[in-house]
Order: structure tokens, then C-alpha cells, then sequence
């Protein structure tokens, strides 16, 4: 019986989830910013106290590897490698942005395409782009969205549902295109890390505990950020 630990620091939002077999167990959100390194440790404490279990019965880490904030991607990057180096035990690193997608698809049952957007400063966001299918338009990226000429061509073909902190900063844009709608309340949580996690269990699909890092997408740069074209999957 598998017993998943799941962590999410890539936004002010920090989560942990503990999935047995793949099914939800445990959760423990926290929505107050700068608090990850403070917090984190004790609810990785709490979510194993309400499932009655213990470190040592944990068989695999899995943790949101980005893109997100850098601080906070170091923070669940390091708490996850840290526990797998004591307890032996593999890390799964789940993107981000699949995690988001997830969280809407497991709750919707419309034919409808999906754009889970994190904020990236100014107006910048990274982003991933969903068919109805399930299938990716684009992997996940950083772009500069000016205008709705950036999805224009898949909107045109099916409705997409845009969600996550970045796409508030598109709300005036998307208003210009019928088959466009903004979806609120949607943020990465570590429940649809751990769902997507029991896939990679099952797969052995596992990082380099050592050497994995999490995955940036980008450096910081001050300044403006360069006008970035969606590149198409």
C-alpha cells in the first residue's frame, strides 16, 4: 500500500497532501504569504497526525517542481529532499501547471480547453494550454500576453477556460473573444500533486533525488520582460 506525501510552495498558498493509493487522505492549506519556511514542517506534522500515520510509513515524496516562486520552490524543494534523504525514499516532481489542470478537469465535465496561468510579474505569466482532449497546445512557458492574438487561433476552434493568479491580468483581453472565460479560485494545491503523483509512483517515474532542481522556466531579470511568442506543441 503506497502512502504518497504531497507538498505545493509555488504560490502564497502552501498545501500538503497525503494520498493512499491515490486516494486523498490528508489535506492542510495555509493561505498567508511568506510563511512557507515557518509552516511547512509542521504541516507536513499535522497531515500525518490526521491520518494516523508516520514518516516511516511514507513511500514516495512528491512535490509541485514549478514554474512558481523562486523562494518558494527552494523552500519545497529542499523540506522534500530532506525527508528523502532520511526516510530512502524516491521524490516525484510534478509541473506545476499540469497539477492546476488537473484540479479543474477532475471538477468540470465540459469538452472544453484549459489554460492554468501563474503570475510572472507585470504582465507576464506562465502558462500551458490544454485541447479538449486533454492533449497540450503548447507545454509550459512564459509569456508576455498582450492581446488575444496568443490564443486566438485555438479559441476559435473550442471554449477555453483560463484560471490561476496570472489570468486576472487578462481579464480585459479575454472579454473580447466569446469562446473565453475566466475561471476564479482556482490554485496550485498539493491534493492534485499527489492525484497526478500516483501515476508517477505506479510509472517509477522518479528525479535524481541528489541533483533534481526544481524547474524555474526563468531567471530573474529586472526590467521590462522581451515580448515572448506562445511556441506551439
Amino acid at each position: 500500500m503506497a502512502l504518497i506525501l504531497s507538498i505545493d510552495t509555488s504560490t502564497p498558498v502552501c498545501s500538503v497532501a497525503l494520498h493512499r493509493n491515490g486516494q486523498l487522505v490528508s489535506l492542510n492549506e495555509l493561505f498567508l504569504e511568506r510563511t512557507h519556511a515557518s509552516h511547512l514542517t509542521l504541516m507536513i506534522d499535522q497531515v500525518l497526525a490526521n491520518a494516523k500515520a508516520s514518516r516511516s510509513d511514507i513511500s514516495a515524496i512528491a512535490v509541485s517542481e514549478g514554474p512558481g516562486s523562486y523562494t518558494g520552490l527552494r523552500i519545497g524543494a529542499s523540506t522534500a529532499k530532506g525527508m528523502a534523504f532520511a526516510l530512502g525514499v524516491p521524490i516525484a516532481a510534478v509541473p506545476t501547471l499540469s497539477a492546476m489542470a488537473r484540479t479543474v478537469s477532475g471538477i468540470q465535465a465540459l469538452s472544453v480547453g484549459l489554460c492554468p496561468m501563474l503570475d510572472a510579474r507585470r504582465m507576464e505569466v506562465y502558462c500551458q494550454l490544454y485541447k479538449p482532449d486533454g492533449r497540450l497546445v503548447w507545454d509550459t512557458q512564459a509569456l508576455v500576453v498582450e492581446s488575444i492574438a496568443d490564443f486566438e487561433e485555438s479559441l476559435d476552434r473550442f471554449t477555453i477556460l483560463f484560471f490561476g493568479d496570472g489570468a486576472p491580468k487578462l481579464r480585459e483581453i479575454l472579454q473580447t473573444h466569446p469562446n473565453a472565460h475566466l475561471v476564479d479560485g482556482i490554485y496550485p494545491s498539493a491534493k492534485s500533486v499527489g492525484e497526478l503523483a500516483w501515476d508517477y509512483f505506479q510509472q517509477k517515474q522518479f528525479v535524481d533525488v541528489a541533483y533534481w532542481e526544481p524547474f524555474y522556466l526563468k531567471e530573474f531579470q529586472a526590467g521590462v520582460p522581451k515580448r515572448r511568442k506562445p511556441k506551439h506543441g
